[in-house]
């Protein structure tokens, strides 16, 4: 429920501080007085959307704050998934910045107005005339024949449901989709995958093909070459190893005249045997070196079935095209692996038709049955509200699909007058009937459901008498159950506030402002006595008004 509400510089309010009970509060004050400006600075916090005119002086800024009791609202779901701090007092700040920005706040957190809307709108709920074209809205109806019906429970969990079916038939659609788009491309991708197998590809294997062919396509070059080498390491007298043979003995002969000599001695008899190794392993090299065209030809067959796979597939190596058979091997195993997905859902999807088809078939009954209840309440309603012939016709049709809200389709016809046609509530009532319909549909709401708080802008237009005086006890009766906020012209409603609120306009320094305050016993009679007989109003008047409030 709103606690408080504070407007600094909007339009023509200076600065208000408003303290709001719970039950009835009524707001009053001659047409022209500012009551719009109230409702205006309150949309604000609700989500809509600031206006730079809407500052009173443009060299201050517009703040606008209100705070709200919450711990009966079970909001804690909305604040977690806003990413909002929750507070059981929980205060809203907007200001309108004179450069035009507007920032909003929730427990001093900055929001978006997509965030303010949706907190707003399960906040407060205000109701003009035009606001009450809801009641035509058909899941508005079903709101209030599944509240009737104490469907909460029942409707979400369908809601959760239906969501979960929806969400895997349009998994389904999906599979199937990619299920035709790949078997267009599966024979190609099949053919791809075994040209890739039969190459038998291996990491590494280019480089060592390219080796071996480089060693038999330059064969007689390589078997000269290393004949030559073994002839000038291994000739007799004139061979390094002969010469190297000599200089060791030489050395060998002088080590014992120093370590340094001995060191070189040692150095040289290493070399000596390396380069024999060298010689011997020339010559065997030699010895097995010999042309061998069938392995060219297979080498060269070999490398380019290699080169043609990477130019088909435009890569430049071995473990590139073994990363595409991977590829390839994957997306066909994914394709083999569709049916299976698809055959799931589809059991998944047949299983959740079946929860979704027994929770609708509750919700039909329950709702079938709250039918006659529901309308009879009303119509006693509107009769004390002067449509004594007021008919409601509602009827529920099955779909043959699943809908958010169950599988029924809800037709609420109205007539007001005896002997007349049924017809759709648009086509039906008037606006001054629409009102009244409203306030009897709010008022059975109140009774099963935790409504936000109510405000009514001026409902009761085109009403007056005993039909003013019964809204007045059925906006009082309301108050017990909930916050309810009335901004009336008529007295027999205001009368019924348990809080009274005037809006009034004054001239301060040259300057007309708005102002609002609480009103006292003695200044409400006489407030209902000025909107009884005007600003002369008699003792008639203030009798009469004195009787209101006491009845």
């Amino acid at each position: 429920m709103l606690t408080h509400l504070q407007i600094k510089n909007y339009a023509l309010i200076e600065a208000v501080s408003l303290n709001f009970n719970d039950g009835f509060t009524v707001i009053t004050g001659e047409t022209g007085a500012g009551k719009s400006i109230l409702l205006g600075a309150l949309g604000l916090i609700l989500g809509k959307r600031a206006d730079i005119s809407s500052i009173g002086n443009p060299d201050e800024k517009c703040v606008i704050e209100a705070t709200f009791d919450i711990h009966n609202y079970q909001l804690q779901s909305l604040f977690t998934e806003e990413d909002l701090d929750y507070e059981s007092q929980t205060i809203i700040r907007r200001e309108i910045l004179a450069s035009g920005k507007s920032r909003a706040f929730v427990n001093d957190t900055p929001v978006t107005l997509s965030q303010l809307s949706a907190l707003g709108a399960r906040l407060v709920d205000i109701h003009s005339q035009h606001q009450t074209l809801e009641v035509t809205d058909v899941d508005f109806q079903f709101q209030v024949l599944d509240a009737f019906a104490e469907n909460t429970a029942t409707l979400q969990s369908y809601t959760q449901h239906y969501k979960d079916f929806r969400g895997k038939e349009n998994q389904l659609k999906k599979l199937i989709k990619q299920k035709d788009e790949a078997q267009k491309e599966e024979e190609y991708k099949n053919f791809l995958l075994e040209e890739l197998l039969a190459a038998n590809l291996k990491s590494g294997e280019q480089e060592q093909l390219e080796s071996a062919h480089d060693a038999l396509n330059n064969v007689e070059q390589i078997t000269e070459g290393l004949a030559e080498a073994y002839q000038i390491l291994s000739r007799e007298e004139v061979g390094v190893n002969e010469m190297l043979l000599s200089a060791k003995l030489r050395l060998s002969k002088l080590s014992g005249f120093g370590p340094k000599l001995n060191e070189l001695s040692e150095r040289l008899d290493a070399v000596t045997i390396e380069l024999d190794d060298i010689s011997e392993t020339i010559n065997d090299l030699a010895s097995e070196t010999e042309g061998d065209p069938e392995e060219l030809t297979r080498l060269e067959n070999r490398l380019k079935l290699l080169f043609d796979l990477q130019k088909k597939h435009q890569v430049d190596s071995v473990d590139d095209l073994i990363a595409i058979r991977d590829g390839l091997d994957d997306e066909v195993q994914s394709l083999n692996n569709l049916d299976e997905s698809i055959a799931r859902l589809e059991r998944e999807i047949g299983e959740a038709q079946k929860q979704l088809d027994v929770l609708a078939g509750k919700l039909s009954k329950e709702r079938s049955k709250a039918i006659k209840p529901l309308t009879s309440k009303l119509e006693v309603i509107l009769s004390n509200l002067g449509m004594p012939n007021a008919r409601f016709e509602v009827s529920l049709e099955s779909s043959t699909t699943f809908l958010d809200n169950g599988k029924d389709v809800l037709h609420f016809l109205f007539t007001a007058n005896k002997g007349m046609r049924a017809q759709e509530l648009k086509k039906a009532a008037s606006g001054g009937e629409l009102s009244r319909i409203m306030l009897a549909i709010k008022s059975v709401l109140s009774d099963y459901a935790q409504l936000p708080t109510l405000i009514f802008d001026e409902i009761d237009t085109g009403v007056s008498g005993k039909v003013a005086l019964k809204m007045g006890h059925i906006m009082q009766a309301m108050g017990n159950r909930m916050q309810l906020i009335s901004i009336t012209h008529l007295p027999q409603i205001a009368g019924k506030g348990a809080q009274h609120f005037k809006v009034y306009k004054e001239d301060v320094a040259q300057k007309t402002t708005t102002g609002i305050r609480v009103l006292p016993k003695e200044e409400r009679i006489a407030e209902l006595a000025e909107m009884l007989g005007g600003k002369a109003s008699s003792d008639a008047a203030f009798d009469h008004a004195r009787q209101l409030l006491n009845e």
